[in-house]
């Protein structure tokens, strides 16, 4: 198969997959969509992974950080510590359920954990401070509430992925808030309310 086949293939399943999703999840309570989601997510030793680059520290991790519906709290730390303020180094707690909707997106796109395909990493945690600056100086772009501050919000694009495509998995899942930024080469991910811009 093609590279343009392989891509025109992935986009009609990304198409089959949302009507599905659309379908399907707003009939589900959200204590049954809980509890459908570990085995979704899990591997065959029922282990969540996520690889990333930081595209601002160069720093890079991959990591298992929840094993069937129990999270691990050591990697947790780590993905807290990678995922930074990179302004000024401050360190929040990261919503574990983001990195499910990360997990998720990767395995909807059909990409093999063991592959070299990794989620860069634009902004993860954002402390007030940064967030108050960022306002000033980049001319309205950045939310005064942003979901940044609570660790519920990451800007990430894929090795390899079309940005549309990310964005696609992202909206199919109606896990959270969806933001699509093309001049900006990234996609906006949050676990606050169903929405997209």
């Amino acid at each position: 198969m093609t590279d343009d086949q392989h891509g025109h293939a992935r986009r009609r399943f990304l198409r089959q997959v949302a009507g599905a999703a659309t379908a399907l999840l707003p009939g589900w309570a959200a204590s049954e969509a809980a509890a459908f989601a570990p085995s979704v997510l899990s591997d065959a030793e029922g282990l969540r992974k996520l690889a990333m680059q930081h595209t601002h520290t160069g720093e890079r991790i991959e990591i298992a950080y929840a094993s069937g519906s129990q999270y691990l709290p050591d990697a947790l730390g780590s993905l807290n510590h990678f995922l930074r303020d990179h302004y000024n180094g401050q360190t929040g707690r990261i919503d574990p359920a983001l990195f499910d909707v990360m997990h998720r997106v990767h395995s909807l796109l059909g990409i093999d954990e063991r592959s070299s395909v990794r989620f860069e990493v634009i902004s993860g945690y954002r402390s007030p401070a940064t967030n108050r600056f960022l306002r000033k100086t980049r001319g309205g772009g950045v939310a005064n509430r942003s979901l940044h501050m609570e660790g519920q919000a990451i800007d990430v694009r894929l090795t390899g992925v079309p940005l549309a495509e990310l964005r696609d998995a992202a909206l199919a899942l109606k896990a959270g808030g969806v933001g699509y930024y093309p001049g900006e080469q990234f996609v906006h991910i949050d676990t606050g309310r169903v929405r997209s811009w």
